[in-house]
């Protein structure tokens, strides 16, 4: 296929401090880095697949969340599509060497078109890596096969997911014969817990059930970045700050009823003061933000951009009742603090905000898009439930740095997003050993 060439999102801030700086030694110390992290491999494989949402201020790279069942594979360019099957042949092999019959099982709102061409696009490639790959959904009221009609032309199927003893199966048309996969690939993040139909069973499932949001914290995702941030940052001899977000966690909060508001807004203001020591150390002429979050959840539900503490105490009962609840009406009660890293990426003569989104599967970078919002501004979230964004896919692949090009070039910036993306993969590699006491 041939790859189109979008337009590269300008970066606003010049880049003549902290982040050119980096580049320039990602670059310079790109053998380095690469013998690292396949010795870091080695001793945590990589989850199956990833992907991260990246800020780039300029002065700051880093990971602002990490998926671990992602969607928007549909927004990926085509040309990339090699990497992706030749990655998840290598996932599959070291999971199930005779790996033939793949089942992913996905979120179960079907109406939302995005995510069906994303499931779709998985699927396609997933046979195409050479795998027989079906759709099986949780959904109670879904009793036989559904083929649903997308927008982009393509059909997806929907089947009922059954179990026998420990085996999960699905239906042939023929009597007496079953799909009966190797491997269950989720693709739904678990938030409403983990249900009796896939517990205890036989077959290799991935990522782990203890990694769905029942369990996970992204707090807990952030501490093994942060120590991975430190570590890297000692080879490279740089301020893991440039590349790490600092964050701190607030437990035991009730927004609906005001109970920890007096904890929130003293951690609130004590990591803007952290952040302003920073902003002086590095001459950042920009007023510090915070974001809080759901310590557990996704689809950008459940955070707010803070400026000041005062703000907490200022909050009105829509956005408290709206704080209250996450993804699948998930009561929150416990949440992260996480600086807020500006992004000065922009597109187009109306300068609408971007973010770079970065697809891992295995430990390879497949590719990945700019997520363009054109009614958010440099210091939100622009993954936000109900506004439109545009997905510009990555012109070219993020492992092809280009030596004989300036630091801040764009295959040269791909590159960086490229190594900042997998060290978030590989915390999260670390994150699930440390809860399943194995690799994935």
């Amino acid at each position: 296929m041939e790859s189109h060439n979008p337009p590269v999102p300008h970066l606003t801030t010049a880049l003549t401090g902290p982040l050119y700086e980096i580049e320039s030694l990602l670059l310079s110390r790109q053998p380095q880095i690469e013998s690292w992290l396949r010795s870091e491999w080695r001793k945590t494989p990589a989850p199956f697949y990833t992907s991260v949402d990246l800020r780039n201020a300029g002065f700051k790279l880093a990971p602002v969340d990490t998926n671990l069942f992602p969607a928007g594979f549909n927004n990926l360019n085509p040309a990339f599509l090699p990497l992706s099957v030749q990655a998840i042949q290598n996932a599959i092999e070291r999971i199930c060497p005779t790996a033939c019959n793949i089942l992913i099982i996905p979120e179960n709102h079907t109406r939302n078109l995005f995510y069906l061409e994303s499931l779709a696009t998985l699927q396609r490639i997933l046979i195409q890596a050479g795998f027989l790959a079906r759709i099986g959904s949780l959904m109670e009221t879904l009793h036989k096969t559904e083929i649903l009609t997308l927008p982009s032309g393509a059909t997806i199927t929907l089947e009922p997911v059954r179990r026998d003893d420990d085996q999960l199966y699905l239906e042939n048309n023929l009597p007496d014969q079953r799909f009966i996969p190797c491997v269950v690939l989720m693709n739904n993040d678990l938030s409403d817990g983990v249900p009796e139909l896939l517990k205890e069973v036989q077959q290799s499932i991935i990522p782990p059930l203890e990694l769905g949001w029942e369990r996970r914290r992204k707090s807990d995702h952030f501490l093994h970045y942060n120590q991975l941030a430190h570590e890297f940052s000692e080879q490279l001899e740089i301020d893991p700050w440039l590349i790490d977000p600092m964050f701190e966690k607030c437990g035991a909060i009730d927004f609906k009823n005001r109970e920890g508001e007096e904890c929130l807004a003293a951690h609130v203001e004590h990591l803007l003061g952290e952040i302003q020591k920073k902003y002086d150390q590095y001459g950042v002429d920009r007023s510090p933000f915070v974001l809080v979050k759901a310590d557990a959840g996704t689809y950008g539900m459940g955070i707010m951009t803070i400026h000041n503490a005062s703000q907490i105490h200022e909050l009105n009962r829509k956005q408290r009742n709206k704080m209250a609840k996450s993804k699948g009406g998930q009561s929150v009660t416990d949440v992260i603090i996480q600086e807020g890293v500006y992004t000065f990426e922009t597109l187009g003569e109306d300068q609408a905000v971007a973010e770079p989104v970065v697809y891992m599967m295995d430990h390879h970078v497949i590719g990945g898009f700019y997520r363009v919002h054109t009614a958010r501004g440099a210091d939100e979230n622009l993954n936000a439930p109900g506004m439109h964004f545009e997905p510009l896919a990555f012109a070219n692949p993020l492992n092809l740095p280009d030596h004989n090009q300036e630091p801040d070039a764009a295959p040269n910036r791909f590159y960086a997003y490229g190594v900042i993306a997998r060290l978030a993969m590989l915390a999260a590699a670390r994150e699930i050993y440390s809860v399943t006491g194995e690799a994935e």
